[in-house]
């Protein structure tokens, strides 16, 4: 699932800083669960009173089932269902109404019988159960006249009166009615307007434990089982499933139609999906099973040509990295108007937010068309890793997504090289893992889960992004074409299965001959990185390495710094790269050539940062500047100083003075990086005095309005892909910075726009007008970009309007645009995009957490914590704080409150907040000193 992508939250910074656009984990729940008459809805303990020996039988195969899953995992307690019978094949029927809003189903589960019992446990959440029958040799096994529901840990429990035997099979056919909610979970509704009517389709959302919110399951990875699904709808309607159709029949008199789909692999609950509604779709031939790109009709389906022939394209080039043919007759993929995340892997039928397939590349800037790319191939990748091969349980989510994550830039390169994303990749994925892996609150890439409402919260970037970035490392360290090879050992030998991460590292070190478990282990078991301090000694020629634990808020205890890590130096030299040479102990010496030229970590495949003296850090700038260093090398260079500044390695007049000296960078990625850096440091002080503030910004415009107006910010044919995000990453910084020559042209462009020429904003700088004409304009500006919200031509200029309203600072607008946000006018799925454009300005962010306070029983109703966006907007309303009386708020505040299911957010915000208090202790006067001592420069 492509659930976040590019910079966290918690890297802090004013927009513009960044070409790339941020889609923050967001996850929407079901509201209100049916309490049907004819089950027995029972907490463990009545459970226990009221039938202790089945109770104590159910908690001891619960018990059994734990042991076996907790032999590679250590997780004692997690909640899993028993091991008493094993599904095999669910046939499954379901007919949606769209005039009630429910659905009708019914589940036919073929079981084998594991263990002698006379109960059978599954995954039910908000589903009114009406009958259960049990079937075993053909024979009905008389029930008992309840089926016993424990709300908390969503299990349904069917009980009879005789005893089904160990080997044999059994059937259960349960019968049940259930909700097509509006929160983006399980089987639910989403909306369109077509001709000013509302319309819907009947869409899908498994991932993780949503399955059991469609239908009775068994709702656990490793319980895979095949499907076949029928869908009961109008004649007029698209129905959709993991497979192709196999035959579609009159029902009810000819009023209806049943499509009946052919029977899927063996594959996991949260992978199922199925799609009703009125739909139009384009198909290509041009891979071995048909590719169907679909949308709803007041989309242009054209759009989705892009991604259609990507598809096809990617299909067959992995068909051979893995030497696996993709085993489904078809694949489909559709936009879906109502998704809570950037598109989701079902077999066979991708779902994707409209916004992350459907690309008008007349209307949509470069770095819309590579966030869809990354996102297609990102998808697909999973139909081998995640959907073929599947983690065993949800602490192995990382070998789902930091694979697909990391094949999704290797294809991305491979196909377009020009877009040169490995060097991307340095600022973008590794910086979003080393941000929120710098915390105190985070977790290891293996983290132990024990209940269904802590899985969403680890889809974030540890397990995408500092996933990704260990088989980065390891890919580097095997060679490419060897990592490669393991992988299709990997997937020839588990097709079909289940896995660990060990299964991983053995098909990695068959491959490569090297001990890979013992390596890599250290890396997903362990929470955190190290920075590694250099100390350089003349006379010997050598240098002294140190690794210790790394965190942002530079109070590491003893007890958290026991982990030693196994790092790749990649020693740069004038003679080359030494890729062979590893720290593994707290501190060693290692010689270097020639004291004159070295640099650590080359090209930044390590997860580490590296530590140098000030002295050293000039020479590296002369580096810089003479050519010695590669792209990711500076880029990479400028992250670590500006984390070290900001964690108290160095101190931050340091990092000004090293920005300083790139003020003749000529690289898209290396600016990005340094405006990120830039763009942190104002975020940390916004709350500081004016003075202070206009001097930081009048730093930021002495490094970047000369290759600003260098650059440019017409657009042509001629521009490749990197140039047009460069002059739009200059426009906007120098705009963000009050240069006035930009400012003048984004007012004379929003001018044109406004009068009705809507082509004189270019789409790669669309965002950036708007936002600078709100930040200096006022309600006429912001009233004609609502409109284009309202009414814009495609979900790409809708989105870029709503997400820069939040940069108005008038109260009153910022009163418009909190109110917006929680108003039906934005889709659940979008309420962080206003919020998060309030993060521009200190009014925003303090009006932000009042409306939270004010609203938190509305929020918390709307938004419920068990999927994750509650989760998402408490960042966005505590994160940018920075000082010691907005943490004590916030603390306080969340003290008094249940933050079940979204505890993680809290503790990673309090933490980012801690960062920026001890950040500014410690440096406030140091910036002071500096940008008085520098002030002729600005």
């Amino acid at each position: 699932m492509r659930r976040f992508s590019t910079r966290t939250l918690l890297r802090a910074k004013p927009p513009l800083l960044s070409a790339r656009s941020p889609h923050p984990l967001i996850s929407i729940s079901a509201r209100s669960s049916p309490t049907p008459r004819s089950i027995a809805r029972l907490s463990p303990r009545s459970l226990l009173h009221q039938n202790s020996k089945r109770y104590c039988s159910y908690r001891r195969m619960c018990h059994a089932r734990r042991e076996e899953l907790s032999g590679s995992t250590n997780v004692q307690g997690r909640e899993v269902l028993p091991t008493n019978v094993k599904p095999v094949h669910y046939d499954l029927t379901l007919e949606p109404n769209f005039e009630k809003f429910t659905y009708d189903g019914t589940v036919v589960i073929d079981l084998q019988v594991k263990e002698d019992t006379d109960f059978i446990s599954l995954n039910s959440n908000q589903i009114d159960i009406h009958s259960a029958t049990v079937l075993s040799k053909d024979t009905v096994v008389e029930s008992k006249p309840e089926i016993s529901i424990n709300e908390e840990t969503q299990v349904a429990t069917v009980s009879f009166k005789q005893t089904l035997v160990a080997g044999s099979d059994a059937q259960l056919k349960l019968t049940f009615t259930g909700i097509l909610n509006d929160n983006m979970a399980g089987f639910y509704r989403s909306s369109y307007k077509t001709n000013g009517e509302t319309k819907y389709i009947a869409s899908t959302q498994m991932e993780p434990t949503d399955a059991r919110r469609a239908f009775p399951c068994f709702d656990e990875p490793a319980l895979k089982a095949k499907f076949t699904v029928t869908l009961v709808a109008d004649k007029s309607m698209t129905c959709l499933s993991n497979m192709d159709v196999a035959s579609e029949t009159d029902v009810q008199g000819g009023a209806k139609k049943a499509v009946k789909f052919n029977t899927s692999p063996l594959m996991s609950t949260y992978l199922i999906a199925f799609i009703v509604g009125h739909l139009n779709h384009i198909e290509t031939k041009n891979f071995r099973v048909p590719i169907r790109v679909y949308a709803t009709p007041d989309q242009d389906i054209e759009h989705g040509r892009f991604s259609l022939e990507l598809a096809a394209k990617t299909l067959a080039f992995y068909e051979k990295a893995f030497d696996s043919d993709f085993p489904l007759p078809k694949m489909d993929m559709v936009a879906v108007p109502d998704f809570s995340a950037g598109a989701m892997e079902n077999w066979g039928l991708i779902t994707y937010r409209i916004v992350d397939v459907l690309l008008d590349e007349k209307t949509s800037g470069a770095s819309r068309k590579e966030r869809i790319a990354e996102t297609v191939q990102h998808e697909l990748a999973h139909q081998w890793f995640g959907n073929l091969v599947t983690m065993d349980f949800w602490d192995g989510l990382w070998l789902n997504e930091g694979f697909a994550t990391w094949m999704s830039w290797y294809s991305c390169n491979v196909f377009y090289p020009e877009w040169k994303v490995w060097q991307t990749y340095v600022i973008d994925n590794l910086q979003s893992a080393l941000s929120l892996d710098s915390l105190r609150s985070s977790h290891p890439i293996e983290v132990p889960v024990k209940r269904a409402d802590e899985i969403n919260q680890i889809f974030d970037a540890i397990s995408y992004s500092k996933g990704s970035s260990v088989l980065r490392m390891i890919s580097k360290y095997l060679g490419e074409d060897v990592f490669l090879q393991g992988v299709r050992n990997y997937i020839k030998k588990h097709a079909y299965g289940n896995t660990e991460t060990g299964d991983l590292w053995s098909a990695l070190a068959d491959a490569s001959g090297k001990p890979v478990q013992s390596v890599m282990d250290i890396w997903t078991k362990n929470i955190g990185f190290p920075v590694v301090s250099v100390t350089e000694n003349a006379a010997s020629s050598s240098i002294s390495l140190k690794q210790n634990r790394f965190l942002r808020t530079g109070d590491v205890r003893p007890e958290e710094d026991q982990v030693l890590y196994p790092c790749t130096l990649a020693l740069r030299t004038k003679n080359g790269v030494d890729e062979n040479t590893m720290l593994t102990d707290r501190e060693h010496e290692f010689k270097v050539p020639d004291l004159d030229f070295f640099k650590l970590n080359a090209d930044h495949s390590g997860i580490y940062r590296t530590n140098y003296t000030p002295e050293r850090l000039t020479k590296l700038g002369k580096a810089a500047r003479d050519g010695l260093l590669t792209v990711e090398d500076r880029a990479g260079m400028i992250a670590d100083s500006g984390a070290l500044a900001a964690s108290g390695y160095q101190k931050t007049s340091g990092l000004l003075s090293l920005l300083q000296s790139f003020d003749t960078e000529s690289e898209f990625v290396v600016w990005n990086e340094i405006l990120a850096r830039i763009g942190t440091l104002r975020g940390a002080w916004i709350f500081e005095d004016s003075k202070t503030q206009a001097s930081l910004k009048a730093f930021q415009r002495s490094l970047v309005s000369a290759k600003a107006h260098e650059l440019g910010w017409e657009f042509s044919d001629k521009d490749d892909h990197v140039l047009q995000q460069f002059k739009a990453l200059m426009f906007g910084s120098a705009g963000m910075a009050e240069d006035p020559v930009v400012l003048k042209a984004a007012q004379d462009m929003f001018a044109k726009f406004a009068a009705g020429d809507h082509s004189a904003i270019h789409p790669n700088i669309r965002g950036s007008v708007f936002t600078l004409v709100l930040k200096h304009g006022g309600a006429k500006e912001y009233d004609i970009i609502l409109d284009r919200f309202r009414h814009g031509s495609t979900s790409d200029e809708k989105l870029t309007a709503l997400r820069c309203l939040g940069t108005a600072e008038d109260p009153a607008l910022i009163k418009r645009t909190l109110d917006l946000a929680m108003g039906d006018e934005v889709k659940n799925q979008d309420i962080y995009m206003p919020l998060g454009g309030l993060r521009n300005h200190a009014a925003g962010i303090e009006a932000r957490w009042t409306w939270l306070k004010t609203n938190w029983d509305t929020v918390f109703e709307r938004l419920p914590p068990s999927l994750g966006m509650l989760g998402t907007v408490v960042q966005l309303s505590t994160a940018a704080f920075c000082t010691e009386a907005q943490l004590k708020d916030v603390q306080d505040f969340f003290a008094a409150k249940d933050t079940k299911g979204f505890d993680r957010a809290v503790e990673q915000s309090l933490d980012a907040i801690r960062a920026k208090v001890n950040w500014l202790k410690r440096d406030r006067e140091d910036v002071e000193t500096w940008l008085g001592q520098n002030q002729s420069k600005l």
